[in-house]
């Protein structure tokens, strides 16, 4: 699994987050953004959204990887949500989506905003990652899952 803890710290993982739907999880990021960064919390839903007029963020098996560029925003920004029951998300494989990893950027990251994507993505590709992910016990686990320092805390 690839090191995520650049732009991820253990605060900013919800391990048993619960939404309805797409509008939902935005609104509830975007509100965790916000705590965060200290942004407003509608400036980070309008860049979801309008990321995502573009076309879906749902990565694939059951992943989901909304991301925005976001003006005053002083460095990349990462926060993970496993969802306790998984949601409708247009996702490219049509399957509802249960893991979250949200990226936020300032306007003008550009090639590290694409690194930061694609490494994103590589960590999510992998399934028995993925199985992982959504068998941790803790908040802990799951930052020792994306960080790459899962050996820590193997049970």
């Amino acid at each position: 699994m690839s090191d995520l803890s650049e732009i991820l710290s253990i605060d900013r993982i919800d391990a048993r987050l619960t939404v309805a739907n797409k509008k939902a999880l935005f609104q509830q990021l975007g509100g965790a953004a916000a705590r965060t960064t200290g942004l407003p919390t509608k400036e980070i839903v309008a860049a979801l959204n309008e990321r995502e007029r573009l076309g879906s963020t749902g990565f694939g098996a059951g992943v989901a990887i909304p991301h925005g560029k976001i003006e005053g925003l002083p460095q990349m920004f990462g926060y993970f949500a496993r969802l306790t029951g998984p949601i409708e998300f247009q996702a490219v494989d049509n399957l509802p989506v249960d893991l979250v990893f949200l990226l936020l950027s300032p306007p003008n990251a550009g090639a590290d905003h694409l690194k930061a994507l694609a490494r994103v993505s590589r960590a999510f590709r992998d399934r028995a990652t993925l199985a992982k992910l959504r068998g941790a016990r803790s908040r802990d686990a799951i930052f020792a899952l994306l960080s790459g320092n899962e050996t820590l805390h193997a049970a």
